[in-house]
């Protein structure tokens, strides 16, 4: 919503953010006056952009508010959560990020899929990683993954079969002479 906001109008994103209260000055005493209503075009306009852009159940959060910043902070503790749930989320992904391992069975396409939703959601929170630090994190988790897995070059392991399937042992073909019983390794 920052982004829709923010291309309608730079300025109406810091009213709504930043500006508690409706618009006002101090005088000369030092106490706050509000401003004349013609002056609040700003602030209604921020609040229509932001009705504008939420669905029926939201604007029932928000049509109470006041003021526009008013209408954010109710939204974002509601989407985004205190801070206290903030932290919580972020702790729990960062523990993900840190025990991020390949599956078995699991492609590189589907494995990058799962890290980079990790990585996402870190980011939405405002913790961030540097590209060399999670290329190494995917780098190390697959060379591990690979360790695991049977190197080329390696002779198989001998099949056993359950009751009821063909015993029959495929054999190894060299490739150069078609002879079986071996193969030509590099």
């Amino acid at each position: 919503m920052t982004i829709f906001i923010q291309s309608l109008n730079y300025n109406l994103r810091d009213l709504i953010v930043d500006v508690p209260n409706l618009p006002s000055f101090r005088d000369e005493n030092g106490e706050s006056i509000p401003k004349p209503r013609n002056t609040y075009n700003d602030n209604a306009k921020a609040k229509h952009i932001i009705i504008c852009a939420i669905n029926s159940s939201e604007f029932n959060r928000v049509s109470s508010c006041v003021s526009a910043k008013e209408m954010w902070d109710r939204l974002e503790v509601t989407y985004e959560g205190t801070n206290q749930v903030k932290e919580a989320k972020i702790s729990m992904l960062v523990h993900d990020y840190e025990m991020f391992t390949m599956n078995e069975n699991e492609d590189i396409k589907s494995m990058f899929t799962r890290f980079m939703n990790i990585i996402n959601a870190l980011q939405s929170l405002d913790k961030t990683y540097t590209n060399s630090e999670m290329v190494r994190k995917i780098l190390r988790k697959f060379k591990k993954f690979l360790a695991n897995k049977k190197k080329f070059g390696e002779k198989p392991n001998k099949k056993f079969h359950q009751k009821g399937e063909s015993s029959k042992i495929e054999e190894i073909i060299c490739f150069e002479c078609n002879k079986s019983g071996h193969y030509k390794s590099d």
